[in-house]
């Protein structure tokens, strides 16, 4: 099944623009990348991802620690990028999706663009679903382990980022006080770090460290 675009000429009616805006969207629909960003504009209150496949994904909102941890991250990532990272890059929070090279949309709960990567897309591909990978991307576990927060379906979302170009990636298990390091170039394997309280990211990300403490404790 696919989505009848309007003609760029033909503006949306209001009315049609108003029942857009409460969409359910079937199962067994499969859109390209293009048809969901479409979707996502005229749904502004869904959190949507989209698979390699097509299928819409649909997430569920944070409960007020993953929220609380979620702004600590972001803030300790921009204290650096803007510090020792020494303006290279770009930082981007959990409402940010990026369109992968197999095709899908994932929104990471945290993540980071090298500069020259993000300066060179066009002013449309960054105002839309940046088509990269980011170079560093973090994930946080909910309590419990099921729908699309919980481990299983972020260690899926982990092994995605990996297999499409990702540097780095850090699974942070808040309930275990542990962490799954995805690396690039190990297409599906992760190291755990138990009852960890620092990770240093390494030559790569020159002198970003994240102090687990103030993420546990939230």
């Amino acid at each position: 099944m696919t989505l009848a675009a309007p003609p760029p000429s033909t503006p949306t009616p209001p009315q049609q623009e108003s029942e857009l805006q409460s969409l359910r969207l079937p199962w067994d629909l499969r859109l390209t990348a293009e048809q969901f960003e479409r979707v996502c504009q005229v749904n502004p209150e869904a959190v949507l991802e989209l698979s390699a496949d097509g299928q819409v994904l649909a997430m569920t909102p944070t409960g007020g620690e993953t929220s609380a941890r979620n702004l600590r991250l972001g803030q300790r990532l921009l204290l650096w990028a803007e510090g020792a990272g020494a303006g290279g890059w770009r930082v981007f929070d959990s409402s940010g999706g990026f369109r992968l090279p197999d095709g899908s949309v994932l929104s990471p709960d945290a993540a980071l663009v090298r500069l020259d990567r993000w300066q060179a897309l066009t002013s449309e591909q960054r105002r839309g679903f940046p088509p990269l990978c980011p170079d560093l991307v973090v994930e946080l576990a909910s309590p419990s382990d099921e729908g699309p927060r919980g481990v299983t379906a972020l260690r899926h979302k982990m092994g995605t980022y990996q297999a499409n170009g990702a540097d780095l990636g850090w699974l942070l298990l808040p309930e275990e006080r542990a962490v799954e390091i995805w690396r690039g170039g190990q297409q599906g394997l992760a190291e755990r770090l138990e009852n960890a309280t620092r990770l240093e990211a390494g030559e790569a990300f020159a002198g970003l460290v994240l102090e687990l403490g103030e993420i546990w404790a939230v």
